[in-house]
């Protein structure tokens, strides 16, 4: 690995660590860096996973004081997460590496639909006065169904958990953005455990976002908050379809 090569990958480490401290969506930063220093898309989503966990836990350390008072949200929704986790991770590893080149397109089409439409669906979740104090049913389903995702991929994973625990919960935004930073702690530190154990992570690309992450989850936020929302949505928009294209142009 040249120079120019490990730094961008530090960068964008950092980048990523601050967004998804912010919202989520940091995937779509390091991800197509991956891709464009000739990482296979399998090689580059285990070692993204693996090296993005410690940033998710920095992130989380930064929330903690908005975590008080949640410990049973946290192991209900956790645990599903966990299992959820453990799903995505599995199919990542034994379904043909085919399956993952052919899907992921359309999942990051996905996430770049969820950045350009968050603001109208956080206004329609802030709107709602949900019923249930814990989610109800949905939401422990839900955190399932986006740690599955999580395990897989992981890109606009935060922005999937905000909109679940916006509808479902009557809560303060901040308390709800910190819930989310464990969950997807949980999820993606869940991934990576399995990814050790099971895949063959590139250990350079983890030690670089690693550490990217950790800054960029901690004190790299200011990172996101310089550009505004919209920009910032911009940015990830086209980062997203680039990795896109990416993998389409490379299967052609």
């Amino acid at each position: 690995m040249e120079l120019w090569e490990a730094v961008a990958i530090l960068l964008a480490g950092m980048a990523a660590g601050g967004i998804n401290a912010i919202a989520g969506s940091g995937t779509l930063f390091t991800f197509p860096v991956l891709l464009a220093l000739g990482y296979p898309p399998i090689t580059a989503t285990i070692s993204n996973s693996v090296g993005l966990a410690p940033g998710t836990l920095s992130g989380t350390i930064a929330y903690r004081r908005e975590l008080a008072g949640q410990r049973t949200r946290l192991i209900r929704f956790g645990v599903m997460s966990f299992f959820g986790a453990l799903t995505g991770a599995t199919l990542l590893v034994y379904l043909p590496p085919g399956v993952f080149e052919s899907v992921v397109p359309f999942m990051i089409g996905g996430a770049c639909l969820l950045i350009v439409f968050q603001p109208r669906i956080t206004k329609w979740a802030r709107a709602r006065r949900p019923a249930h104090e814990n989610g109800g049913v949905l939401m422990p389903v839900g955190a399932y169904g986006a740690g599955t995702y999580g395990g897989y991929f992981a890109a606009a994973q935060g922005i999937i958990l905000m909109s679940l625990l916006g509808s479902t919960l009557d809560d303060d935004i901040q308390r709800l953005n910190a819930l989310k930073n464990a969950l997807a702690t949980i999820a993606n530190s869940t991934a990576a455990v399995f990814y050790i154990v099971l895949a063959s992570p590139a250990w350079p690309v983890v030690g670089l976002l690693a550490a990217g992450t950790i800054v960029g989850g901690y004190l790299g936020a200011n990172f996101g908050r310089r550009l505004s929302p919209t920009a910032l949505r911009v940015v990830l928009v086209i980062v997203g379809l680039s990795a896109a294209a990416q993998i389409i142009m490379g299967r052609v």
